[in-house]
């Protein structure tokens, strides 16, 4: 987020009304989600965050918010005055779910399938949920969460997949090499995907730009990863507080990595195609 200064006012700031000087000296802009602007009087700058048609809420880059009214008020745009105003309503068209799929409208949960789509821990489950759960009540398809692979051979063996009970996995760090890559090439039924992502926690698949943090931090080994990302990134917050400001700041498909966005895919698919 660019902050812009120092500000440079257009006109005489002592002057009455010198932020509406005539009809059409000031531009409009219109506040879409994610335009950076500082408000000409306080200084505050941030991000646009919600818009309606008297006021418009700025986020900066600490998370702080602050509402501000969009008429008189006057706004920096990268240097310049203007005037924000509530973007157009976008065109009629179809509904798109959180995964960016035509919304089914009415949607009424169809029985679920004896398949299945296993993840490792809670947060993959509450992130799968989140982007894809239309998606999954569409197609009837239950996930479950682990907590952890490690027993994954015998969690299989027990499920007993077979043509029509199909089983989907979701690991997390499956990189060649790994503990995790080994424990999936133990698995060799046709009625099995095991698929993953290289993140070493479901964390990192949001991307750094959602939370307005540079990068995820590396953790040095022996420091156990989610305390050592929360004490990098100066955030006072128990590992739940902080994933739920990280679940919160995610809305669509788009804010997570392509890495993942593949693989949950492709689960689906494995698990809903006709055997």
């Amino acid at each position: 987020m660019i902050c812009y200064g120092p500000r440079v006012y257009e006109g005489d700031v002592l002057a009455e009304n010198w932020r509406r000087p005539g009809k059409g000296k000031i531009p409009k802009v219109p506040a879409e989600l994610g335009l950076v602007v500082e408000d000409a009087d306080s200084g505050f700058c941030g991000a646009v965050v919600a818009c309606d048609k008297e006021a418009v809420t700025l986020e900066d880059r600490f998370g702080k918010r602050r509402l501000f009214p969009l008429a008189p008020a006057a706004f920096l745009l990268e240097g310049k005055t203007v005037t924000l105003v509530r973007p157009a309503a976008a065109p009629a068209g179809p509904r798109r779910s959180a995964s960016g799929s035509i919304a089914v409208e009415g949607l009424r949960a169809r029985v679920a399938r004896e398949s299945r789509i296993y993840v490792e821990g809670v947060h993959d489950a509450a992130l799968v949920e989140k982007i894809w759960g239309h998606d999954l009540r569409v197609e009837g398809v239950v996930v479950e969460y682990l907590e952890g692979v490690d027993d994954l051979p015998a969690i299989v063996a027990e499920f007993g997949p077979e043509p029509g009970r199909r089983l989907g996995v979701l690991v997390d760090h499956l990189v060649p090499g790994s503990k995790e890559s080994r424990i999936a090439a133990e698995i060799t039924s046709p009625d099995v995907l095991v698929v993953g992502h290289p993140f070493v926690d479901i964390w990192q698949a949001v991307k750094p730009s959602v939370l307005r943090i540079p990068a995820w931090p590396d953790v040095p080994r022996g420091v156990p990863w989610k305390e050592g990302v929360i004490a990098a990134l100066g955030w006072r917050l128990e590992p739940a507080d902080a994933w739920r400001r990280i679940l919160g700041a995610v809305s669509t498909f788009a804010d997570l990595e392509p890495e993942l966005l593949g693989r949950v895919e492709e689960l689906i698919d494995f698990v809903t195609e006709a055997s």
